[in-house]
């Protein structure tokens, strides 16, 4: 994977930038002793690494306009940082740029229970929007796997989803206005505590936009009220395809759960061994859940179950208290840490039309076997959007090439199958370079002609997204 030369003229004038940034902020807000920026030359993409040429820490969105002014005026790139999260190098530095990170931005800045908003600064994490708002019954939907760490501001920049967005949508869909700030240090203001504005829907731009056209420095979400209760029912079968095509039969049905994952038996029994959930010993399982009132639970729990039946199931578990609901979803929320607990891995995560699940199923296992690597498929099946994990090891020559490989091969079925390279992880640079599998060179310079507005310099995130070679003229910009 290859990344930009780093600019040799940045890098000799870095005690001038990194006193620069000094002025403006408070003591220990920019770091630039090369073992303490280590931590940050990676996220969670751990295959490459970089330790930038700086890093800052700014607490509000006055600082962060202070310290995209003088990078501006300097030229030096910038590369927004949320909590490391991102597992497609979303994050990732370059030798001659300023990671601006948000952690310390994590305060509640308004709450309005009568119009379900709630108003924090992006470096708050995800589940703790809802711990700000669970006393009065309220939370806020999106629900990565990292949501104990994420933040928000990471959530906005890759459009992140979750178990639960069958229901209640991903990030896009829950975020109603946003504080960012451009690479010239201008703040602007989108959207807002209402449902829509009028004009250009910006918002919906910058959302999903991985860092390439601002900053986002406070966002003002949609919470909602809990539901009256919610109950899982754990679904067994004898292959993938099987279940692949019940959740199409589940989703054609015209039932909506709030959540269908699927885990095949690679995961299964990672899972079973690093968190002991009970599950049976099959092929694949599905985990659906419904939520309502209880006599609304029983009647859609009726019609997938009457579903589910018609696939032969291996065993069928409808859970029948909170403690038995818990059992059902802790491999689930286990199954990325247990994987970690047998190989090396690389989560991928391609979107998929549902109707396509068996086939893209099937043809995943024929080119694992092809590539002579495990894949592990646990994923959102009813959006359809794909995490398979590709088994290798980090130490042996040759693997991580092969595993991307592998990757590669995946990600353009996902596009040939109908569906997009990416879900809620982000282009990032993991799949920069297949971008050109997905869009035709007229369609990648509308995309970059539109970051050309908000950053005409092209410093903001500039070596992700887009293949180098498309974007080197607009990257040289700046030099």
């Amino acid at each position: 994977m290859d990344m930009p030369v780093p600019n040799a003229a940045l890098l000799a004038r870095k005690a001038h930038i990194v006193g620069r940034l000094q002025e403006g902020l408070a003591p220990g807000a920019v770091i630039s002793e090369p073992a303490e920026t280590r931590v940050y030359e990676c996220d969670a993409l751990t295959a490459y690494k970089c330790p930038p040429l700086a890093v800052v820490l700014p607490e509000t969105t006055e600082q962060v306009a202070a310290v995209l002014r003088i990078c501006h005026e300097e030229n030096v790139p910038v590369v927004p940082r949320g909590a490391g999260t991102s597992l497609a190098g979303g994050a990732l530095p370059t030798e001659d740029c300023v990671i601006l990170g948000v952690a310390r931005m994590t305060d509640v800045l308004e709450t309005d229970y009568a119009n379900r908003t709630i108003r924090v600064q992006a470096g708050r994490t995800n589940l703790s929007v809802t711990g700000a708002v669970e006393e009065e019954d309220f939370f806020y939907a999106p629900d990565p796997s990292s949501q104990l760490a994420c933040a928000i501001a990471g959530n906005i920049a890759m459009n992140s989803g979750g178990a639960h967005c069958l229901k209640y949508g991903v990030t896009t869909n829950n975020l109603l206005g946003v504080t960012m700030v451009l690479m010239d240090g201008t703040v602007v203001e989108l959207g807002g505590a209402h449902l829509d504005s009028d004009g250009y829907d910006l918002l919906g731009l910058v959302c999903g936009s991985e860092g390439q056209l601002g900053v986002v420095t406070e966002a003002t979400l949609r919470i909602l009220r809990k539901p009256e209760g919610a109950r899982p029912v754990l679904m067994g079968f004898d292959d993938s395809e099987t279940a692949g095509r019940c959740v199409s039969d589940i989703i054609k049905a015209g039932v909506l759960p709030v959540a269908i994952e699927f885990m095949d038996r690679l995961c299964i029994r990672a899972t079973e061994d690093f968190a002991g959930a009970g599950y049976p010993d099959c092929e694949a399982l599905l985990i659906v859940e419904v939520e309502g009132s209880a006599a609304e639970i029983d009647e859609q729990l009726g019609k997938i179950l009457e579903i589910a039946r018609r696939h032969d199931p291996v065993e069928l578990r409808e859970s029948g208290s909170a403690e038995e609901s818990a059992r059902i979803w802790l491999g689930r929320k286990s199954a990325f840490g247990a994987m970690g607990q047998i190989n090396d891995y690389m989560c991928l995560d391609g979107t998929i039309p549902v109707s396509e699940l068996p086939m893209v199923l099937r043809r995943i296992g024929e080119l694992a076997e092809q590539f002579g690597l495990q894949v592990g498929n646990v994923f959102h099946a009813g959006d359809g959007n794909m995490h398979p994990l590709i088994l290798f090891d980090a130490n042996k020559s040759g693997d991580l090439e092969l595993c991307e490989q592998l990757g590669a091969e995946i990600l353009k079925l996902c596009v040939e199958a109908g569906g997009c390279l990416t879900g809620e992880h982000g282009v990032g640079v993991e799949k920069r370079d297949l971008m050109g599998h997905q869009f035709a060179p007229e369609d990648l310079e509308i995309q970059m002609a539109v970051k050309d507005v908000f950053d005409p310099k092209w410093l903001l995130n500039p070596a992700k997204v887009f293949p180098l070679a498309s974007s080197a003229s607009r990257r040289e910009r700046s030099l």
